[in-house]
């Protein structure tokens, strides 16, 4: 009832930067935390960062500096902007958007498709 549409992956030399987005749409009523999620292979997902209604931050230690995470509540959106990247920031990147549906107030907890982020070294 709720899809995630990513975009702005790539492939990227260390250093360099990338931007994600992430909008969300369908029977939204309203949108809590909206974050990122990333996937190395052969490693678990791992939060990268997530962010409020009221846009408070959260992000994990090796990303913080580096990234930046925002979100634009009228349009459902969310971006991640990354910079600095290093090889280790390669991985499959997944948006991730709870809150509640119209009308039935039902819950929802919605992953995007994933987005591929390569840095070379």
């Amino acid at each position: 009832q709720v899809q995630l549409v990513e975009s702005g992956g790539g492939l990227v030399q260390a250093g360099g930067s990338l931007r994600l987005s992430c909008a969300a749409s369908g029977r939204i009523f309203r949108v809590n935390v909206m974050g990122w999620y990333r996937q190395a292979p052969g490693k678990q997902r791992e939060l990268v960062a997530t962010t409020t209604t009221g846009g408070n931050p959260n992000y994990r230690d090796s990303v913080k500096g580096r990234f930046t995470i925002s979100r634009d509540n009228a349009k459902n959106t969310v971006y991640l902007e990354m910079n600095s990247l290093k090889p280790d920031d390669t991985a499959v990147y997944y948006c991730n958007a709870n809150g509640f549906l119209i009308g039935t107030m039902q819950a929802f907890d919605s992953w995007g498709q994933g987005t591929q982020v390569t840095v070379s070294s």
